[in-house]
């Protein structure tokens, strides 16, 4: 399946902005199952500098610094993707979580080491006995790692309430939990701070979903913005993506931008500015077949 993806994200500000510097993670990865066939990146006022670079992850990253007086800032982002997914994994094959998690305590394999250091705390995400307790009902003793996780993406799901008013990118996770309300990326950082609370190696994806416009079509929870969800480690299967806010492991209408261990280190467009007084921002995502 191919796609075009438009990412465009405008800034107003009710002062003129001086100097502004940013980084942009908007160029989709190439991965074993997704190729990346174009890009392009238009930035207004053009900037005086303007740099790509991989980050610790590998997620492309453009750094760029505007240093004229400016009202605004457009930042548009065009891609061409293809998806080539395989065989879906069979959850009820995968090895016990138990296990998975003694390998990751020691790990002996390059494969192993990489996946290790997706398992300790991050800005955003804390292990705790709370999400090591919410994570208990799915991970029972012996179950296929996969098979747990679908469990627990389904209770995500069924147990939380899609609000995009309830929570900002500070609400701590013990908020999250108690409330069972949020968005997108605080049930990637619920399930990441299950997982790692038990030992497991997770980590935060960043990307789009499929734009449906068609009245008849079911359009996922999360589409027309940057959407997330997460990727579990399990050996022999490597690195599995499941999506707790529409209850579904990604497949043809997910495409990957950039993975980390959580927000922080994947937002779309972060950075400074000297001026600006409030702002206004405006996000707006079509993901549509080609």
């Amino acid at each position: 399946m191919n796609y075009r993806i438009r990412h465009r994200t405008i800034y107003e500000y009710s002062e003129p902005v001086t100097v502004s510097h940013h980084a942009a993670r908007v160029k989709p990865r190439t991965t074993p199952v997704q190729h990346r066939e174009g890009w392009d990146l238009r930035i207004s006022p053009k900037p005086a500098v303007r740099k790509m670079r991989s980050d610790y992850f590998g997620n492309r990253v453009c750094f760029f610094s505007v240093q004229e007086l400016h009202a605004s800032l457009e930042i548009e982002a065009e891609s061409v993707v293809r998806l080539m997914p395989g065989l879906p994994p069979s959850p009820e094959q995968s090895p016990p979580w138990s296990e998975v998690v003694t390998m990751l305590r020691e790990p002996v394999s390059s494969e192993t080491l990489e996946a290790h250091q997706f398992v300790f705390e991050s800005p955003h995400v804390r292990p705790s006995p709370e999400l090591a307790a919410y994570a208990a009902t799915s991970f029972t003793a012996g179950r296929p790692l996969l098979e747990a996780m679908l469990d627990l993406n389904r209770r995500i799901h069924e147990e939380f309430t899609f609000d995009a008013e309830a929570t900002t990118v500070a609400t701590p996770l013990e908020e999250v939990l108690e409330r069972r309300r949020g968005v997108c990326q605080d049930f990637t950082h619920l399930a990441l701070g299950c997982l790692r609370s038990i030992g497991l190696a997770a980590r935060y994806v960043s990307g789009y979903l499929r734009t449906y416009r068609s009245e008849e079509a079911k359009q996922l929870v999360g589409a027309d913005a940057s959407h997330a969800w997460l990727s579990v480690y399990c050996p022999g299967y490597g690195w599995v993506d499941f999506d707790p806010t529409n209850n579904l492991m990604p497949e043809f209408e997910h495409i990957t931008v950039a993975y980390g261990r959580d927000f922080s280190e994947v937002s779309p467009v972060s950075g400074i500015i000297v001026g600006g007084g409030k702002h206004r921002v405006n996000v707006a995502v079509e993901v549509t077949p080609l």
